[in-house]
């Protein structure tokens, strides 16, 4: 039983890291809202040729830069701009959801250029309207072209959460390092902090794929 009293003995602190879950799932429902409706936009706005070159430098600089320095820009460079203090969860909702967004505009315009052009020709000749055509024939496509990509970025979003250790964010990442400072060891809490995001990644795993079986009916 010395693994039991072993496990009690950690019961406060396996505690205290499973509370910054909070932080993790807020970041990542806050990155993922704005990237799937910005991105939308972003994809929508080049698609119709509305403000491609703009649209395109945007996209270019969120792929081409790291997110840690783009959280750093956003957490220690954007308040001396503007001259309003960010809070850590704000600077990694931000940072989260402007990166998401310029993923998930090129995901969407891979999947929507991949819908044959017959399609909309044909919707045009049959006097299909616009909104029938997109939200009927288009969309339902799209989605299911885009899917796998989506969930990859999901899951690449949440582990980035963890980014927000780096500026004080008290997530799941950071409350395991400071239990790891006061315990002197980061073998066990850096484990409880990967079991914890390996049991929300399969659960995204496992939701995907009740979804995808569900495409296919």
């Amino acid at each position: 039983m010395d693994w039991l009293n072993a496990l009690i003995a950690k019961g406060p602190w396996l505690l205290y890291i499973a509370k910054g879950m909070g932080l993790t799932l807020a970041l990542l429902g806050a990155g993922l809202t704005t990237g799937l409706v910005l991105g939308s936009l972003l994809c929508w706005a080049r698609y119709s040729g509305h403000g491609v070159y703009p649209i395109r430098a945007f996209v270019s600089i969120i792929r081409g830069t790291p997110v840690i320095l783009q959280l750093s820009f956003v957490y220690f460079a954007l308040p001396s701009l503007i001259g309003i203090p960010i809070d850590a969860a704000f600077a990694g909702a931000l940072t989260l959801g402007l990166n998401s967004a310029a993923y998930t505009s090129e995901i969407l315009r891979a999947g929507l250029m991949s819908v044959p052009q017959g399609q909309f020709e044909a919707a045009r000749t049959l006097g299909i309207p616009a909104s029938h055509m997109w939200r009927r024939i288009i969309a339902p496509q799209v989605l299911r072209a885009c899917f796998p990509a989506m969930v990859s970025e999901l899951i690449t979003l949440l582990k980035e959460t963890a980014l927000v250790a780096t500026i004080g964010g008290m997530d799941v990442m950071r409350r395991a390092q400071l239990v790891a400072a006061e315990q002197f060891t980061y073998f066990a809490p850096l484990c409880v902090a990967g079991l914890y995001y390996y049991v929300l990644i399969l659960s995204i795993e496992y939701a995907s794929e009740k979804i995808e079986r569900s495409f296919k009916k």
